[in-house]
Parts: structure tokens; C-alpha cells; sequence
């Protein structure tokens, strides 16, 4: 880990570009007067960004994986809330497949790093253990 922290993370640049892009969309066309989908929308979008600077604080991978976990719910929220914005009228296609594939993209990320974060550290063969 380099001296920038969760910032350094490729997954965390993504999840807020990603709330950046959602608060942008939700201050446009009918989305923008709808204010309980659109505070729901924004919420779980910022909140995948969140959760991944929070575990990545966290004194433990276990903490962390913990928050990357709560992370994977969020980008679920948020591509739940994408779809019934688009299926009511408010999104158009170009512009709900973009933030999918975005949310797909961070989710595999996601994945990644929780996995890389939550193996054990191999043990030493006893001929090299102190």
C-alpha cells in the first residue's frame, strides 16, 4: 500500500467518480424532482465509496473485508435504484446501461479485493519458523 491509502485504490477512484456520476444524473430531467428515489440513489452511490475508505482504515483485513462487504450491498442498491429510475421513465437506456456497467466493473473489483484481503498468511515451514 502506497502513502496515498484508500485513495491509492483503483476500486475506490472508481466508486466515487461513479457517486459523482449519479449526483450529475440526479440533477437532471424528472429524476431531479423525485427527491426519495433520488436521495436513495445518491446514497447508495456514495456509500460504496465510503464503506471502501472506511474498511481500507480499518486496523484489520478482517475490519476491512467487513466494509468491502457492506460495499458490495450498496453498488446492489444503487443498480436496483438504476433500473427502476429507467423502468418508470426517469433514465434513459444509454444512460442506465453506463452506470451498470460500471457497477458490474466496480463489483468485480470489489470481489477481487476482498478475496486478496481475506487469505490467511501462509504459514513458514517449521524449518524456517524461529
Amino acid at each position: 500500500m502506497g502513502s496515498e491509502g484508500f485513495r491509492g485504490l483503483a476500486v475506490w477512484q472508481r466508486a466515487k467518480n461513479l457517486a459523482v456520476r449519479v449526483y450529475r444524473v440526479c440533477a437532471e430531467g424528472r429524476l431531479a424532482s423525485d427527491f426519495g428515489l433520488r436521495d436513495q440513489l445518491q446514497r447508495s452511490a456514495v456509500s460504496v465509496a465510503s464503506n471502501i475508505a472506511e474498511g481500507d482504515e480499518r486496523c484489520s483485513d478482517r475490519e476491512a473485508v467487513r466494509f468491502f462487504f457492506i460495499a458490495k450491498g450498496s453498488l446492489a442498491e444503487l443498480s436496483t435504484q438504476i433500473e427502476i429510475a429507467k423502468e418508470i421513465g426517469y433514465l434513459n437506456s444509454e444512460v442506465m446501461e453506463a452506470i451498470e456497467a460500471e457497477c458490474m466493473a466496480i463489483g468485480k473489483m470489489l470481489g477481487a479485493l476482498i478475496k486478496a484481503r481475506s487469505k490467511e498468511p501462509p504459514l513458514l515451514p517449521i524449518a524456517s519458523r524461529p
